[in-house]
């Protein structure tokens, strides 16, 4: 091969920055160049330009077509990623005599919750820590009325466990859905506001997408600075100060790949691959699943482990030598975890799965 010639893309199996499709990478280097024959590249447009406004508008829009969700919902583009999240939250909701309720589900759960101790009451309405979350917590069968508000995440990518469903909640819903949003069809009308870091199914990293219905903005109980308050944002349109241009116009570009693709063919398609893939770690003499509980499996995040922690380096070297990528566990939990984002497709499982079918043939299982 020529040394000047492009090396093959790796399959990128990471928990995030994720993997994006190849449309997406190509549509985004372009604007790089000059984005729309404006002459300027997409890094160089204003954050106020009537082009940005533009781009900003129709995310807007794509978002609350994504959510079936109709103009009681305001759609935020912020900085700051799911920890800033954390703070947000009670910052604008929770007061100091006031208590909001948490699921514990696992590490960024257990940090949302921490940064709400900060600000008021936290309850920990349910948790599976005991069983390192392995398994879902139980949701609670009943929920204080009182509560400010009630805090989960939709998936916990360090674990491989997910909801899939929104539950029902008697009091605002606020739902961290970082790692699995538009990855399936979803009732996004049952929560008060939900959130999610972009580097996973929405785009690069930089940006945070926030939703939350208008009347969230009344229950506000704080008089924060600017930045940090969420009627401020939505009164200044998420342009406060400078916004991550070429992060949300990425996103846009994602939106608009999922927008064509379609949430029930991604739902679809996100269910074979990981069927496929649970399949063979099941089947696969060498490895063991790290959620038994088939029900609480997560679809986006396969966690996993080799029996003989011996091999762990060698199975991911042997990995990485075919073009795969990312498959290292979080560093809390070490093992493996194969991301399933969007981007993902089919074939790229197959390959991994082909690829540990190898690797068991030459240890002679």
């Amino acid at each position: 091969m020529n040394e000047n010639s492009p090396k093959k893309h790796k399959i990128n199996f990471g928990g995030g920055p994720a993997a994006l499709p190849p449309e997406v990478f190509a549509d985004a280097s372009e604007a790089v160049l000059d984005y729309n024959g404006t002459g300027l590249s997409i890094l160089e447009i204003g954050h106020r330009s009537k082009e940005f406004m533009a781009i900003l508008e129709e995310s807007k829009a794509i978002v609350k077509e994504l959510c079936g969700i109709n103009e009681d919902y305001e759609v935020l583009w912020l900085h700051g990623g799911g920890r800033l999240q954390f703070a947000m939250i009670p910052m604008n909701f929770l007061g100091d005599n006031d208590t909001a309720g948490y699921i514990d589900s696992g590490h960024w759960a257990t940090e949302a919750a921490e940064y709400a101790m900060h600000y008021g009451g936290t309850n920990i309405v349910s948790t599976s820590r005991e069983g390192n979350y392995a398994q879902l917590p139980a949701w609670p069968k009943r929920i204080d009325g009182n509560l400010a508000y009630l805090h989960y995440t939709t998936n916990n990518t360090i674990y491989g466990t997910q909801w899939h469903k929104i539950p029902d909640c008697n009091v605002p819903l606020v739902a961290d859905m970082s790692s699995d949003i538009f990855s399936k069809q979803m009732d996004y009308s049952k929560c008060a506001l939900f959130y999610a870091a972009a580097q996973k199914n929405i785009g690069p990293a930089g940006a945070t997408l926030v939703v939350m219905r208008r009347d969230m903005a009344e229950r506000i109980k704080r008089d924060l600075p600017p930045m940090l308050s969420y009627k401020a944002q939505i009164a200044q349109h998420s342009v406060l100060n400078t916004s991550p241009v070429f992060a949300i116009y990425t996103s846009l570009l994602m939106l608009r790949w999922t927008k064509a693709r379609g949430i029930a063919a991604i739902e679809q398609e996100n269910k074979e691959k990981a069927a496929l893939l649970y399949r063979e770690i099941d089947r696969n003499g060498l490895f063991e699943a790290v959620v038994k509980k088939e029900t609480d499996r997560s679809t986006m995040n396969v966690c996993f482990r080799i029996k003989n922690e011996a091999q762990e380096k060698t199975f991911v070297s042997f990995c990485e030598k075919r073009n795969i990528t990312g498959i290292s566990g979080h560093r809390f939990v070490g093992g493996f975890r194969v991301s399933l984002y969007n981007a993902i497709r089919l074939e790229h499982v197959e390959r991994l799965a082909e690829v540990m079918r190898a690797f068991e043939s030459n240890n002679d299982i």
